[in-house]
């Protein structure tokens, strides 16, 4: 029998897994003293890969993935999805941003459905295609509810429902879990890293954890201060599935040090 969660991702017509480049990116923000904020920046996703993104505060790292959803345009270089440049924002795309910033008037149910709406889906498609990601992603219960009722981390599992409506290629986190409790951002990270076992997605995360992006990526791109480039590409070779538990052995630790020496290395250069 095929479950919700296969039938979502696997079904007729279904998006195949997409790949990233970032390719020589450089961005300034004008205003009465320019500030440059991306330089020459170079990135390639594989897809179905899942790359973590982090640095130094104010380096960069939310900027990046907004120029990759299309919400911004680069002064230089371009970004393509799959060879196909990205010129404006993309349904190919979907994006969680730090706060769930559902729409507070609208029922859970109603949050999901709206980028549906918003393209013009058929109304039996709309319910179809709600009702798969509200099982996926363990909220049925609350369909009804208003955003001001739930739990944080309930809030953030509507959001990346939301964000997977279009049946995106490309899902971008943007430090989704921050303002979570310990216990819950755990919790999150087993079932995001499970949500992506059942998908197509090609993931790029950011994140100022080391240990969320051990635990959750295949590589871990190390960004400079301030325009921010690329310093390091750290490979993280865990067997999937990974539990918690991994989080603890020798090898996690190396890689984690590893990720940690690259950061210093980066702000030491950058003073």
């Amino acid at each position: 029998m095929t479950t919700a969660g296969e039938a979502l991702m696997t079904g007729p017509g279904r998006v195949a897994p997409a790949g990233i480049l970032v390719d020589d990116v450089s961005l300034t923000f004008d205003g009465s003293r320019p500030t440059p904020v991306l330089d020459r920046l170079r990135l390639e996703v594989r897809p179905r890969e899942i790359v973590a993104l982090i640095g130094p505060n104010g380096c960069g790292k939310s900027t990046l993935l907004r120029v990759i959803a299309g919400l911004l345009a680069p002064d230089e270089g371009s970004v393509s999805i799959d060879g196909r440049v990205v010129a404006a924002p993309d349904e190919r795309v979907g994006l969680v941003f730090q706060e769930p910033r559902l729409l507070a008037w609208r029922s859970v149910e109603a949050n999901v459905r709206f980028p549906l709406e918003l393209a013009g889906w058929p109304r039996d498609r709309q319910r179809a295609r709600v009702g798969e990601l509200l099982d996926l992603m363990a909220i049925l219960e609350v369909a009804a509810a208003r955003p001001s009722t739930l739990s944080g981390g309930t809030a953030q599992r509507v959001a990346i429902a939301r964000a997977l409506a279009l049946e995106p290629s490309v899902l971008l986190l943007d430090e989704p879990f921050t303002a979570l409790d310990a216990l819950t951002r755990e919790r999150l990270n087993v079932e995001l890293q499970a949500l992506w076992e059942r998908s197509a997605a090609t993931i790029v995360l950011v994140t100022h954890s080391i240990p969320e992006a051990v635990f959750l990526a295949d590589r871990v791109v190390v960004l400079s201060p301030r325009p921010a480039h690329v310093v390091a590409d750290v490979p993280v070779p865990i067997e999937r599935p990974r539990r918690l538990a991994d989080l603890d052995s020798a090898f996690v630790s190396t890689v984690a040090a590893e990720v940690r020496s690259h950061l210093a290395g980066a702000a030491e250069g950058a003073a």
